[in-house]
């Protein structure tokens, strides 16, 4: 048993706690939250530290298994490229990818994540995560735009999530522009029979919306480079996310990721529908692949729920929440501390179903407890770290 007494503690479920001490039992149980009013125990020893104690991070995107392509895509080159890109270079030697896999488990770790939503194509990182310190959901993800392979797909899909049973897992859609409508019909389906978390890319480019709207854009080029027949594909007169919306399902809760494009027009058609629509941004992967962000400001004040992810190594130098936070405060001033800490902690429980353990400094749960040096007040500046101390 320890306690922890900072110069502030963020429950994030209630106000700020200046003084604030947070004792835990030798399992990261949080057994007391308190200030120095009230001290614990004098049985219990209280390590003072200087800084700001907040729960551990909750990672909503993430590819650990493309962690072995980390600077070998160059950045700022659009989605298409980068698309192209992924595909050349994510085939490696299996100890390769591992290794590196691992060493982005490790380097998550470090960082204050305690949860990760990760994506994967396939079962390499099951045995990594099964052992990992980390909590994992993991996304098996379908892609295939034609037709005629949607049953097929799905049936690998099935094969593929199984092989990380039982650790937490669902079968989702890779994006609007990489799945048929006969794909999104066969994963609502198996949506509606059971529990299955959905998370899908949306809106990354503008591209996308110009492909669904009018047959037109960067896609054509890319389907032509794979050798893919899209002649049966028609325009649908409404942007790629107004034309999937009907084509999910209404029981399960479904990520969109990235949401570099959408605009207001889109969140208030997303209303209409009687969907569980969370928002995901990565804002540093954003920056590395079309040089933009997301309009955040539109969403905000939304009632919306809305986490943070690191996407991959293959679009960004680190993984660490802490650095996307950064990245938003820098270009939305608007944002408060405490707005960026809910959408990296509780928000993100929320959406993995393990909100009763992590998200909030609370007792009885094991949340993890990072601590944030470097502060300017309430904000965060280019000197802010974490450390993690549970």
């Amino acid at each position: 048993m320890k306690s922890f007494k900072a110069d502030y503690v963020f429950p994030v479920c209630a106000d700020p706690i200046k003084n604030g001490i947070v004792t835990v039992d030798d399992f990261g149980k949080i057994i007391s939250v308190t200030d120095d009013k009230a001290l614990p125990s004098p049985d219990i020893p209280i390590e003072q530290v200087s800084g700001i104690i907040v729960p551990g991070f909750i990672n909503t995107h993430c590819h650990t298994e493309l962690s072995h392509m980390k600077g070998k895509i160059a950045s700022g080159g659009g989605l298409i490229d980068f698309i192209k890109d992924i595909l050349s270079f994510r085939a490696g030697e299996t100890s390769e990818i591992l290794a590196a896999a691992e060493a982005a488990d490790q380097e998550m770790y470090d960082n204050g994540i305690v949860a990760v939503g990760d994506i994967s194509n396939n079962s390499l990182t099951a045995s990594l995560k099964a052992k990992s310190k980390l909590y994992y959901h993991t996304f098996v993800e379908i892609l295939g735009f034609l037709p005629e392979s949607a049953e097929e797909l799905f049936k690998k899909a099935l094969v593929t999530a199984e092989e990380f049973k039982p650790q937490s897992t669902s079968i989702t859609a890779h994006a609007p522009y990489s799945v048929s409508k006969e794909l999104f019909k066969l994963i609502k389906k198996y949506s509606d029979a059971g529990t299955n978390l959905l998370s899908i890319h949306n809106q990354e480019c503008e591209d996308e919306n110009k492909f669904y709207r009018y047959k037109l854009g960067g896609f054509i080029d890319l389907y032509k480079h794979l050798d893919v027949d899209i002649a049966y594909f028609r325009p649908q007169a409404r942007n790629s996310l107004q034309s999937i919306i009907p084509l999910l399902t209404n029981r399960q809760k479904i990520l969109l990721v990235h949401n570099t494009c959408t605009n207001l027009k889109d969140i208030y058609f997303i209303k209409r529908f009687d969907r569980k629509i969370n928002w995901c941004f990565c804002p540093n992967a954003n920056i590395y692949i079309e040089k933009r962000l997301p309009k955040i400001d539109l969403f905000v004040n939304q009632g919306l729920n809305i986490t943070l992810g690191t996407d991959s190594l293959a679009s960004n130098s680190k993984l660490c929440i802490l650095s996307e936070m950064r990245t938003l405060q820098q270009n939305f001033s608007s944002l408060s501390f405490d707005t960026l800490l809910k959408w990296a902690t509780i928000n993100g429980a929320q959406f993995l179903g393990i909100d009763e353990e992590k998200g909030t400094i609370e007792i009885d749960k094991t949340p993890g407890l990072n601590l944030l040096t470097g502060m300017d007040g309430f904000k965060l500046t280019a000197d802010t770290k974490v450390k993690k101390l549970i």
